[in-house]
This record gives structure tokens, sequence and C-alpha cells, in this order.
């Protein structure tokens, strides 16, 4: 039937009163009072019988102790640029104390198995899988963290005994240095440098003695020297070959021109030149001159002009002053020569230049054999050289082999012998003692159980009243019916009806 009233349709639900709250509780008390006591029973049976007891070591990691690299170098420089922890450090430390064999080794070496009470129910199990089973469960209970912003590593374990608890964190302090040892320092590092020293001086003998053969052998003593020496010799003698060869060009060139000058120049030139009349061809054709006039002037004394005689008186006088006036024209010329300057001054430069060209042919002779034995000295060094670099090179990386393994062999022997002694890059700063106090005192614990002995009872009581369909108040029949409620009688009020 619908509800008449249409202002119930505009109530807003209302937040519930503590009245309300009580009530539910009031309806499910016996829920409450069980679960209730229940919890804090729990509490107080393990604050009595369950106390647990933590015992706690700290491990320091530090850059005491720097084992030295196995490295192909005779000195590796140690490491200076950082002296701090790195967190990858911290955390291998971290994950080398949770490592399952140090974990069975612990369980082992402290009967853990033994306090395993489930065991009755697994009489027929072997030791090898009770042991991995209590591992498992000291990995559970060991705690192992490192501390912010230091190099410490706190190491907690909880157990109801408390020996028992500082007994485990003893043995797993003493099993996780020589785990630590066993990892940072492997076994047989020292037989193996022995033995490669004792290789590398066999091949360091090796490589001397073939050293030593060769230079006997060869003659050489440092033949890349030597080969420097000769190509600079070598150097000098091509220049000087060269130079040489321009020389006879020169002097080719200069007997060429010397013969071209020669050619054009006289033997002899002259020196000195006279000029003069002869006087007594010219006395001897005056007087005869004389005497023909002084005969023609007596045959004109005798004859006429046009006569024989006198034609050939004048005749003759015209001859005679013919030679006189040619005798003129024509007078002695007396010429002195002598050896010509330039041209013997060529000769003397030719023959020169021709002895020089024949010393400069010799010269150059020589200087091609002695060219073509410093090249094949050169090239014969250059091979020795190059054999003697190998077998010193040999020789060398014998040595610095030998070296080598000297050196890191006693660096594997005082690794040992620290090892032996214990001195590590780790050290237990905080040993582990046995707790007197548990973990929660017994009052923290009871305290504890009684506050989550009302929560869990409260929290209960009302789950199981939402949880329940009855309808309890008018309100409730009217929210789900939709059906006015003419009545209602509290509850206990039929017993009494009844009766």
């Amino acid at each position: 039937m619908p509800d008449q009233d249409p202002t119930r349709k505009n109530e807003e639900p209302v937040s519930p009163t503590m009245r309300e709250l009580a009530m539910v509780l009031f309806r499910q008390r016996r829920l409450f009072v069980g679960v209730s006591g229940l919890v804090f029973v729990l509490a107080v049976v393990y604050a009595l019988a369950g106390a647990t007891y933590r015992a706690h070591v700290r491990v320091l990691v530090r850059r005491g102790r720097a084992d030295p690299p196995v490295a192909a170098q005779e000195n590796a420089p140690p490491d200076f640029s950082r002296v701090e922890v790195t967190e990858e450090e911290l955390n291998s430390e971290v994950e080398l104390l949770k490592d399952d064999d140090v974990l069975r080794r612990v369980a082992e070496a402290n009967d853990l198995a033994a306090h395993d009470w489930l065991r009755w129910f697994r009489p027929h199990e072997e030791q090898a899988t009770r042991v991995e089973r209590a591992a498992k469960k000291l990995a559970k209970r060991l705690k192992v963290e490192s501390i912010k912003k230091t190099n410490l590593i706190a190491v907690s374990y909880d157990a109801a005994d408390p020996q028992l608890a500082a007994q485990v964190l003893r043995s797993v302090a003493s099993v996780y240095l020589e785990k630590h040892m066993e990892v940072h320092r492997p076994a047989g590092q020292l037989h193996f440098f022995d033995q490669q020293t004792g290789e590398s001086r066999q091949q360091l003998e090796e490589a001397k003695r073939k050293l030593l053969a060769f230079t006997k052998n060869r003659g050489v003593v440092m033949a890349a020297q030597q080969r420097d020496l000769v190509l600079q010799r070598l150097d000098a003698v091509d220049a000087s070959y060269r130079q040489t060869r321009v020389e006879i060009g020169e002097a080719e060139n200069r007997i060429q021109e010397l013969d071209f000058q020669l050619a054009k120049l006289p033997e002899r030139t002259i020196t000195q030149v006279r000029t003069a009349d002869n006087p007594e061809l010219l006395r001897a054709l005056k007087a005869s001159l004389l005497d023909l006039e002084l005969k023609k002037t007596q045959l004109l004394t005798k004859f006429e002009p046009r006569h024989r005689l006198v034609e050939e008186v004048e005749q003759q006088i015209l001859q005679a002053k013919s030679a006189i006036a040619a005798e003129s024209l024509t007078p002695v010329r007396d010429e002195t020569t002598d050896k010509d300057a330039e041209y013997e001054w060529a000769k003397a430069a030719l023959q020169k230049a021709q002895v020089e060209r024949k010393g400069l042919e010799a010269r150059e002779a020589i200087t091609s054999q002695h060219l073509a034995e410093y090249r094949g000295l050169a090239r014969q060094l250059g091979e020795d050289a190059i054999t003697q670099d190998d077998l010193t090179s040999s020789e060398k990386a014998a040595q610095e082999n030998y070296l080598l393994y000297v050196k890191k062999r006693e660096e594997a022997r005082m690794g040992d012998a620290l090892d032996e002694g214990g001195i590590v890059n780790v050290a237990i700063a905080e040993q582990p003692v046995v707790p007197a106090l548990p973990v929660w005192p017994a009052g923290m614990v009871v305290l504890v159980g009684f506050v989550a002995a009302l929560t869990t009872g409260t929290g209960a009581a009302f789950a199981a009243d939402y949880l329940d369909p009855a309808l309890r108040t008018p309100e409730e029949v009217m929210a789900c019916l939709e059906i006015p409620v003419l009545a209602s009688i509290p509850e206990g009020m039929d017993r009494r009806l009844s009766a």
C-alpha cells in the first residue's frame, strides 16, 4: 500500500546517534563479548608465554684494506679518488649476509632444525631437507639492512630463547667473515703466481740468450744506432756523389767552351810593326836618275830632242822616276809577332779542365763504390736492427712479465697472510649480546591486545548487525515496506503477555 503522506519522501537521512550505536552493541552483545574476549585472551597468552627476544649485530664496511688487482701492470696505481664506501658495496655485503650458503651453514651449526616443533609430523624427512627448511625460516626471521648515511649494516634476529638469538648472530658473523674472504680472495692465487714466476724467468733467460747469440753472430752492438750513423754517412756520400756529377758536367761544359774559343783564337799575334824607306835603293835610283839626266844633257848638245838616243835616255829617266815614286809609296815593313795571351790562357784552362774532369771521374767512381757499400751496409743493419728490436722487445716483455709476476706473487702472499690474520675490509662493529628484555613488554602487549579486542569486537558486532535482515524499528518498517505502522511491541513484552 503506497504511503499517503507526501512529506515522508522529502525526509533526508540523519546520522546515527550514540544511543543507536550503543543499541547495536547491545543487540550483538554476545558476539562482541566473545570476539573481544578471545582476542584479549590471546594477547595475554602471548604476553605471558610467547615473548620474542631480538639480538643485534652491526657490521662495518670500510676501505682500510684494498686488495691488489690482478692486472697486467707491475704497479697498479691505487685509487685515491674516493675513500667512501659506495652504495653498491654496501648492498653487496647485505646480499652476502643473506646468502643461501651462509644461512644453511648457520642453521646447521646451531641445529635450528631441532627447534621446529612441526618436525614430529615429518618423522621420515631427510637431514638436508630439514636444514634447508630451517635456513628458509632463518631467512624470514633474519633482518639485514644498511643504515642510511653510514657504512654500517644492521643485522637482527628474533627468537623465543635469548641465548639462541645471540648464538645465531654470532654464527652469522663468523660464517659471513669466512664467506667474505672466500669471495674477495679466491684460493690458489699464490700457487698460480709462483708457477707463472718460474715460467716467466725461463722465458727471460731464453730471450737474453737469443739476444746475446745474435749480437755475437752479427757483430753488432746497437744495430739501430749503427744504422742511423751509416745512413748519415750514406746521405753525405750521396750528396758528394751528386756534387761530383754536377762538377763533372760543369767541367765538360767548360772544356767544350774552351775548345770553341781555341778554335777562334790565333796561336800568335803581332806585337810590333815598323815602316821605313830603303835609303840605299833610293840613293842608287836617284844617282842613276842624275846620271841619266846628265847623259840627256850631253846628248842634247849633240843630237836633236827627237833623236833616238835622246828618247831612250828620256825613257830611262821616266823609268827611274817611276821607280823612285814607287819606292816612296811602298816603304819597307818590319813586323814582330809573339804567342797570343788569350790563346795560351784558354789552352791552359782547357788542360786544367781536362785534368779536373779526370779527377772528378775518378772521384765519381770511388764515391759510387762507397755509395753502393754504404747502401748494402745500411740495408743489412736495417734488417739487423729489426731483428735486434724484436729480440730486445721480447727480452723486455719477458723481464716485465717476470717482475710483474714476482710482485703479484708477493702481493698474493701478503694477501694470504692478511686473510689468515683475519684482516679484511669488513669488521664486526657491535658484537651480539644476549637480550635481557623481549621485543614487546608484557604490559604493552596486554594494552595493545585490549585495544585490538575492543576494535575487533566492535567491528564484528557492527558487521553482524549489518548482515542481520530483521526489522527493528518502525522507521525501518516504513522505509523497507512503505506501509504505515499501527503499533509496535517492545522485545520481551511477548513473555509477559503469555504469562
